[in-house]
């Protein structure tokens, strides 16, 4: 209690806070991303459902991780060498989730060109039982690989537990209200969908190289995710346009047909 009490008094844990509230909340856009993508495929009955099964386990992962902080940060330990290059735990945990992704990402997009036809022989019950189960379990792989990230993240920034749990609590929540907006305008958009895999490819190449040594600057990642949100949103905005424009001259032409048909004599 005292400790808590003299963190609420102390500027530079507030100042902490706010930064590592911003940190975790931009660090769950991922994850956030992933769920979105995953539960849309299911029917829109179970979505919803499966979204908030999936952040409330990133929920329970990151606050089960912060109770095992010395684990954690020893999961930074070289386990063994190839060719010169350490290898931690961690390493080969961002490098299992790289791929993962890269694989669910290209898988993903492969079904957006090339859909394959339906299941039509077997029992629909029997499949979105199983797909649910599938998104589930898919969901809480990527939760543990993202929670291990925020988390070392975290202890990076600040060294008071009480901090870390809040900045968590404060990110899942941002996470649970933006679950069901992001989800469905990336199910309304169908070029938001392969905007939001091409993320994905990029952050488990980002995740990849992370596991080999090579630190990418996070910003950098982030700025380019921006920019390319930004170029898809002019986009959007000129086709609304378009079909905006499309539909007054249609109304036009109709008003017209409307008026010859009216005319005596024709």
């Amino acid at each position: 209690m005292t400790e808590i009490t003299a963190l609420l008094t102390d500027p530079a844990a507030w100042a902490a806070l706010v930064t590592l509230i911003v940190m975790e909340v931009v660090l769950g856009i991922d994850n956030l991303i992933f769920i979105s993508i995953l539960s849309n495929k299911l029917p829109p009955e179970h979505r919803q459902r499966v979204r908030r099964i999936g952040i409330s386990l990133a929920l329970v992962m990151r606050l089960a991780l912060l109770s095992m902080i010395a684990w954690i940060v020893s999961l930074t330990a070289p386990v063994f060498t190839v060719m010169d290059n350490e290898f931690s735990w961690k390493d080969m945990i961002l490098i299992t989730g790289g791929l993962f992704l890269l694989w669910k990402a290209t898988k993903e997009i492969h079904h957006s060109v090339d859909p394959t036809p339906g299941h039509e022989l077997l029992d629909k019950k029997d499949i979105v039982i199983s797909n649910v189960g599938s998104a589930i379990f898919q969901i809480i792989l990527l939760d543990l690989v993202f929670s291990i990230d925020s988390i070392l993240t975290a202890v990076g920034m600040t060294d008071h537990l009480p901090i870390m749990v809040v900045a968590v609590l404060v990110a899942v929540t941002v996470m649970l209200l933006a679950a069901d907006p992001l989800a469905n305008f990336i199910n309304e958009n169908p070029t938001v969908v392969m905007l939001a895999l091409g993320f994905l490819l990029m952050i488990g190449m980002v995740l990849i190289a992370e596991g080999f040594g090579s630190h990418v600057p996070k910003g950098y990642i982030y700025a380019a995710m921006a920019f390319s949100a930004g170029v898809e949103a002019l986009n959007m905005v000129s086709r609304k346009a378009s079909a905006r424009k499309h539909a007054a001259l249609d109304a036009r032409q109709a008003m017209l047909n409307k008026a010859e048909a009216a005319e005596p004599g024709v």
